[in-house]
């Protein structure tokens, strides 16, 4: 069992796996000689894959994993999680804005006694677009999940064997890993970091994946859409009934006549749009829990770099 394990997704990084490995293994040399570095390469279409099995003919301390196709960098991180043997366990990007030199900190910080230490990012290295959908998004997440979410801090932190133990229990389609140490509630400390730019290429997240992480998100973490249709549903009666009211009012004691047959028909077709939305909105969560209910594994990992160890040698080579 290592001492310290870091687990990290891998997509589309073969211009940064080797200075990634090289800053790892320097940081975490500062702090200890038993650890694990676990790479899961998400079917990127680049040559990852090549370079993670290199490092690990290099390195034993290399553990990489393969999925059979893209799954997407939170169930990367589960999968390392997954495989991970470290008393103590880091989850960073690839790309090198988590500094690695950050770790020893990190650690040190851990050894107070905190199952949790959370890396809060100072001022961002995104562009402005990017940095202001975060802000909205985690403003909102945390709105509709009824719980505060500090959007400075990432995936990039430290967890003990417990914490990584009970993130393996939890088994939901819909993953979103800052989600559900949130929702677990350990105690979590933090310390101020400084985020870096990308180290080579732009990001792999678009706006469209972002957006449907986000809405995954809120769906898997927040029943409040539904309960919200349901306050709008009662609103919009009331207001109904009381239009109702006041036009049989003007027009038995006032003598006015019932007029407007234009705005009627854009009030049905208002509320006809509103109700068609509503169903929608339940018809994500219908679908959603109907994939739940396949039970099917969360991903599948199609190769990994243990298999190609030398027979009789644990471990594989030795460390370099």
């Amino acid at each position: 069992m290592a001492h310290i394990s870091v687990v990290t997704p891998v997509y589309r990084a073969e211009d940064c796996l080797e200075e990634l490995y090289r800053r790892l293994a320097a940081a975490l040399g500062e702090v200890s000689r038993d650890v694990e570095i676990v790479m899961v390469e998400d079917c990127g279409g680049d040559r990852s894959w090549e370079l993670i099995r290199e490092l690990a003919r290099r390195d034993a301390r290399v553990k990489g994993l393969q999925f059979s196709r893209n799954f997407g960098q939170h169930y990367g991180i589960t999968a390392g999680l997954d495989h991970c043997d470290g008393d103590c366990v880091v989850v960073m990007d690839c790309d090198l804005q988590d500094r690695p030199e950050e770790i020893p900190r990190l650690y040190a910080k851990a050894l107070e006694g905190h199952d949790v230490v959370l890396a809060r990012r100072g001022r961002r290295a995104d562009s402005i677009g990017k940095r202001v959908a975060s802000w909205f998004f985690y403003r909102l997440f945390s709105w509709l999940a009824d719980t505060e979410y500090d959007g400075d801090a990432g995936n990039f932190r430290i967890m003990s064997r417990r914490v990584v133990a009970s993130v393996r229990q939890m088994r939901e389609q819909l993953r979103f890993f800052g989600g559900l140490m949130n929702w677990m509630g350990f105690p979590a400390a933090t310390i101020d970091v400084r985020h870096d730019p990308r180290f080579a290429g732009p990001s792999t997240y678009s706006y469209r994946r972002l957006r449907r992480l986000a809405v995954d998100t809120i769906i898997a973490y927040s029943d409040k859409p539904l309960r919200l249709a349901v306050r709008f549903g009662f609103f919009m009666s009331a207001a109904a009934f009381a239009g109702a009211i006041y036009i049989m009012v003007m027009a038995l004691l006032y003598g006015v006549p019932v007029e407007g047959w234009a705005s009627l028909f854009v009030s049905l077709y208002f509320l006809a749009g509103i109700i068609i939305s509503i169903l929608g909105v339940i018809g994500i969560y219908l679908g959603k829990t109907f994939d739940e209910t396949k039970k099917r594994p969360l991903y599948i990992v199609a190769r990994t770099t243990a298999e190609e160890r030398p027979a009789g040698v644990p471990g594989g080579a030795s460390a370099a």
